[in-house]
């Protein structure tokens, strides 16, 4: 009998990292009532071919056990593993996730990072990783479509909801990608955004705050049609998006844009 292609895969996974296996296996650093620090749970599924785990979870951004139990799956292997070559992980990818989420979360500087998660440089090299192959949109997919199995629909949605919100950009931003919205007053970013029919975000897209919404619709909407397929066929907008953008959506995308 032919094993699955996750089985096999699973396989690859324990005969590779049993040769990396010692003595100090590498644990989740959990916060005990008492103020000290308890071993938990193996950190990830790469724990035995990385360094021991030594955090203690402290902040609401840390994922939990059941959290992390859906992610880890969901993130790639690294290259090493698959004779692609390569360095194995230094760290943690839980500990690195977490620290990821704590910098999206309070909207801080990578350098302000605190101490007790790896260095900012390497955490940032693996958000930008993953980014470059888009890792993060195919997680954010697989847990969106989910959550709309579990709500009782099919994976992908048939409609969506588009619009955008002008966001004022510290003055390290570069003019190059920052701009004046005169409606709104404010001088930045303008982050548009399409959610299916729950609210689960399902394309972003990040423009100087000058650019008018329907402009950015059509690579926002190209974006859509990329990651939904060609089930989605209806579009619900506001008074923005009005003009040639409904006709050019009809006839490019074959997507309906409704102004409600």
């Amino acid at each position: 009998m032919r094993a699955s292609g996750a089985q096999t895969r699973e396989l690859l996974v324990d005969r590779t990292l049993s040769k990396r296996r010692s003595a100090r296996s590498s644990v989740v650093i959990v916060p005990d009532p008492r103020g000290r620090c308890t071993a938990g749970a193996p950190c990830c599924r790469l724990s035995a071919s990385h360094q021991p785990t030594v955090r203690t979870a402290r902040y609401p951004t840390d994922v939990t056990d059941a959290q992390w139990a859906e992610l880890d799956p969901l993130l790639a292997d690294p290259a090493c593993l698959a004779g692609r070559g390569g360095r194995w992980e230094k760290y943690c990818r839980r500990v690195i996730v977490d620290a990821i989420l704590y910098v999206v979360d309070n909207g801080i500087k990578w350098r302000a990072l605190p101490a007790d998660f790896p260095p900012w440089p390497t955490v940032y090299k693996r958000f930008a990783a993953c980014e470059k192959v888009g890792a993060s949109q195919r997680l954010l997919d697989a847990l969106r479509d989910r959550v709309r199995l579990v709500e009782g629909r099919v994976g992908a949605p048939s409609a969506a909801v588009v619009d955008s919100q002008s966001m004022r950009a510290a003055a390290t931003v570069g003019r190059a990608t920052r701009g004046w919205d005169g409606g709104k007053k404010v001088a930045g970013r303008k982050r548009h955004i399409v959610v299916d029919t729950l609210g689960l975000l399902v394309a972003v897209l990040v423009t100087p705050a000058s650019t008018q919404d329907r402009v950015a619709a059509r690579s926002l909407l190209r974006r859509l049609r990329d990651i939904a397929g060609g089930r989605v066929s209806l579009v619900w907008a506001d008074g923005a998006y009005t003009g040639p953008l409904i006709d050019w959506a009809r006839k490019t995308l074959r997507l309906v844009v409704e102004i409600v």
